[in-house]
Parts: C-alpha cells; sequence; structure tokens
C-alpha cells in the first residue's frame, strides 16, 4: 500500500521551510515591534466555542469544520478560525485584568473541510493579531497600519486595502431588513445557498462569490447608508486617520465578512496575483463577541492572514531573507572530529547572521567533503586533519576566492565573523 498526506493537508518540505521560517520571523519582529504578545491555543477546542461565536448558520460552522465526538462524547472541533478560541483564553485566564487593552498575536494552522484550490487548503496556516479592550477607532487605525507596514515588510506590492463599516448591531439589522426587500423579485437569480442565507442572514448574500450572485447584489442599498451617528462617525476618524498615517485604502460598498460576528469597521486585502479568489487576508471589529460568549463588554479588533497566500502573491520569494552563508568543518579522525564539534559550538557563539555550519558525520574522506562543501555551497571550509591538529592550526579556505589561509583553530571563529560579516 502506499500512503500519502491526507487530501489538502500538505507536507512542508525542507526546501520550503527556509522561507516560510523567515516570513513567520518577520512577522513576530514586526508585531513585537507594536507590543503585541504570541499566544498559541490548541488546535482542539469545544465544538460549541465556534457556533457560538461565528454563527450556527455560517459556511464555515454548517459545512466546513472538522468536528467529532471523543470517547467521552464530547463534540470537539479542529479550530477553524483563531479569533473564538482566543477569546476564550482570554475570558478564561482573566487576561483583561493584567492590562485594560490586551495586544496578541498568533501563527499556526487552521482547519477547514473545504474543496482544496490554489492557496485554500484543508489545512492551512495563518499570522493574526487580536487587539482586546478598546472600542476607540485608533485601535483599527494602527492595526492596519500595523498590517500594512508588515505587507511591505515582506516586501509584497500591488496589494489593496479594501475597507468597510457595517455599524453596530442595531444598523446590521436595519441593513438586512432593507437587503431583503430589495432581494424579494430577485430570488430566481440567486444561487441556492443564498436563497437560504436571505432567510436566515441576509447579509451573508453579499460575501457570494457565485457571478449570478454578484450581479444580482451589484446594486444593493449602500449600507453606509444605514448606519446610526456613532457608527458614521468612527468609521470617518477611522478612514481620516489612515489617510493622515499614509495607508491607502479602497472603501468599498457592502463589503462584508463570512462570520457573525463582526460590527463597525471591516477589512479585507486583496492581490491580483491570486486571480479570483484574490483574498490574502481580513477583519474587523468584533465588539459584542467577548460579552456573548461570557466576558465583560469591551471593544475588539483584529485580522488573520493567510500564509500560502501570501507565498503565492510573494512569488515564492523570502520576504527579507538573503542568502545563507555556509561554513563547512572538513575533518579527518576522531579528534579532529570532536575538535570540530567543539570549534561549531565556538562559531555559533560569534552570532554571525545567517550562518549554516555543515560538518561530516559519515566519516568520508577529504575528497569527499570537499565536493559535499561545494554543493551545499560553503563559502568558507575548515580543514582539519592531523598534521593540522599536531600544530594547534587549520586550514580556512576560501571558495570563492580560492585561497587558502592557516590560521590557529582558536582563531577561526573570530576570523570568520571579520571575513563574513
Amino acid at each position: 500500500m502506499e500512503y500519502r498526506s491526507v487530501k489538502g493537508m500538505e507536507d512542508m518540505l525542507p526546501q520550503d521551510s527556509d522561507w516560510w521560517r523567515c516570513i513567520e520571523n518577520k512577522a513576530r519582529g514586526e508585531l513585537e515591534f507594536y507590543g503585541y504578545s504570541e499566544i498559541r491555543t490548541p488546535i482542539l477546542e469545544d465544538t460549541a466555542v465556534f457556533v457560538r461565536s461565528i454563527g450556527e448558520t455560517t459556511d464555515i460552522v454548517t459545512k466546513e469544520m472538522f468536528t467529532f465526538s471523543d470517547r467521552k462524547e464530547r463534540s470537539l472541533t479542529m479550530r477553524p478560525e483563531g479569533t473564538a478560541p482566543i477569546v476564550r483564553a482570554y475570558i478564561e485566564h482573566s487576561l483583561g485584568t493584567l492590562s485594560p487593552v490586551t495586544k496578541l498575536y498568533y501563527i499556526g494552522p487552521m482547519f477547514r473541510a473545504e474543496r482544496p484550490q490554489k492557496g485554500r487548503l484543508r489545512q492551512f496556516h495563518q499570522i493574526g493579531v487580536e487587539v482586546i479592550g478598546s472600542p476607540s477607532p485608533f485601535a483599527d487605525i494602527e492595526v492596519l497600519a500595523q498590517l500594512h507596514g508588515m505587507l511591505k515588510a515582506f516586501g509584497l506590492d500591488g496589494f489593496v486595502i479594501k475597507l468597510n463599516s457595517l455599524g453596530c448591531k442595531d444598523d446590521k439589522a436595519r441593513f438586512a431588513e432593507s437587503l431583503k426587500g430589495y432581494l424579494a423579485d430577485k430570488q430566481s437569480r440567486l444561487c441556492e445557498d443564498c436563497k437560504k442565507r436571505m432567510e436566515k442572514n441576509a447579509l451573508r448574500v453579499l460575501d457570494c462569490k457565485n457571478e449570478s450572485c454578484v450581479q444580482v447584489i451589484r446594486n444593493a442599498p449602500n449600507i453606509f447608508d444605514n448606519l446610526c451617528a456613532p457608527c458614521k462617525d468612527h468609521f470617518t476618524r477611522v478612514k481620516d486617520g489612515l489617510k493622515a498615517v499614509g495607508v491607502r485604502f479602497e472603501e468599498t460598498k457592502n463589503l462584508v465578512r463570512g462570520l457573525d460576528y463582526y460590527t463597525g469597521t471591516v477589512f479585507e486585502i486583496t492581490h491580483p496575483g491570486l486571480g479570483s479568489q484574490d483574498a490574502i487576508g481580513a477583519g474587523g471589529r468584533y465588539d459584542n463577541l467577548v460579552k456573548d460568549m461570557g466576558g465583560p463588554s469591551v471593544g475588539a479588533v483584529g485580522y488573520a492572514l493567510g500564509i500560502e497566500r501570501l507565498i503565492i502573491a510573494l512569488k515564492g520569494k523570502a520576504p527579507g531573507s538573503g542568502t545563507a552563508k555556509v561554513v563547512y568543518i572538513a575533518t579527518l579522525g576522531d579528534a579532529a572530529k570532536i575538535r570540530g564539534q567543539q570549534l561549531a559550538e565556538k562559531i555559533k557563539d560569534e552570532s554571525v547572521p545567517r550562518l549554516v555550519v555543515l560538518q561530516d558525520i559519515s566519516e568520508a574522506s577529504l575528497k569527499s567533503q570537499m565536493r559535499s562543501a561545494d554543493k551545499n555551497g560553503a563559502r568558507f571550509v575548515v580543514i582539519m586533519g592531523e598534521d593540522e591538529m599536531s600544530q594547534g592550526n587549520a586550514k580556512l579556505k576560501d571558495m570563492k576566492e580560492k585561497k587558502e589561509d592557516v590560521v590557529a583553530i582558536d582563531s577561526v571563529p573570530g576570523e570568520l565573523r571579520k571575513r563574513l560579516c
């Protein structure tokens, strides 16, 4: 029998992991600059966490969650998104008592049982942030400014930030009735899913990507016309703030999100390199979710960015990774191999950026080791045999310049740092 990975869940191979790590490390640096702390929640959660937060009628809950019963017949779900588990953790561990505003980020896998396609897998990975505790438009502005700067730091160009406001719960309910009225005589042109959505949650029709539904909603009422005065003021302040800090956006009529907990500001980041399914990430404000899940009444805003989709948009280019510097320690004899291992630790202490130190662990000949060094792109080879060991020296060969120097073994780490930095 030939074993293969589960459909829609891909292996991350060694040749790919380096630039995945570059993305993750760059993201951590950008987020921690803004004062975010990392949180890691379990992959499995009580199913009710997602049903309560995301919404019983959403596609995620009705069609896409990996849900099963454990041995004690408890319903568990592999997390399909990151916000609900973080809100659960925020409440469970009383994180709000530590600071009035809690700023968290996460990097990790999510799971949805949907049809695999370009940049959309059943196990996919996200970078996300949650800011819990502030209802201020300045929280929205900082989140979007941070996201904009991070995408630029990745080296991504050509992305578009689409922006809208859903208003408060009352605004959403009022607009839903207006939308139902508009759609009443157009049901025959809607897909089967949207016909059901009309009765359960009309706003979700606006998020449908079916072409016939897109055409129907093109002339739908504008949600902005249904916003109350405070919600209009909040959105205006967000837009003015983004303009002031140089974050470009497109105000997008009737942009909504596929999760019920969103209120107020919502946004989506798109890129033309992804084709028709062009979203890299999305987010917005969810001011009622913490209270709805049993916590205090606090404002919150966040986003999630799909790493697989980001990589496609970057066209496989690792953001700011540069080229690794490779040093190969070639040794002959047991004593030299032990000394080589000790030397590798000393080289590590020099903290040369993006340095890889390779050693022979197969007891190959010197000629074979030199071939291996060349194959691995080593810039320098440290050669230690019996003669060198007896004199406390090593040969330091510059593979690019084709030059070789004899240096004291103890001087090798400092010499490499001088030549590589």
